[in-house]
């Protein structure tokens, strides 16, 4: 069964993006707070705090999507509702920022948000909706007829 390690993994690689997203925006508000400048006319204290309030806004949904892949990981079931569009919503979102990185950073970058992808896909993929308890005893056992109706 792949299907619990997989979800581990998701989990810890989740939680470990949504503090580094997070630290990484903080630390970018912190500099633009501490340059005094402005990027084409735009208050730099504006900057600072929306660059800090989209770290914490990303770090939360990461960590909101790591939770999910944690809870399937403890429970050995399937994400239903809300967790799976969460997982879903995660799996674009690293797809979109793979296309991003190939661009703008390089392929070490893109990798790494490809790897990140499989193994959300992977993590829903596997959970296909079989039963997940064992089989009844009686399951290849032949089935009798119902007894025919009498007369009164």
């Amino acid at each position: 069964m792949v299907r619990r390690p997989v979800a581990w993994i998701v989990a810890l690689v989740l939680f470990a993006e949504a503090l580094g997203v997070l630290a990484v925006n903080w630390f970018l508000g912190v500099v633009v707070d501490r340059q005094d400048m402005s990027l084409a006319g735009l208050d730099p204290d504006v900057m600072s705090v929306s660059s800090k309030a989209g770290g914490v806004a990303f770090g939360l949904y990461f960590g909101l999507c790591g939770l999910v892949a944690l809870l399937v990981a403890l429970r050995d079931r399937a994400p239903a509702g809300f967790g799976k569009v969460l997982l879903i919503s995660a799996a674009v979102v690293h797809a979109l920022l793979g296309a991003f990185a190939w661009g703008l950073i390089g392929w070490t970058a893109f990798l790494l948000m490809v790897v990140v992808l499989a193994l959300i896909v992977l993590l829903l993929m596997t959970y296909d909706g079989r039963p997940e308890g064992p089989e009844p005893a009686d399951a290849g056992a032949p089935v009798s007829p119902p007894a025919a109706p009498t007369a009164p």
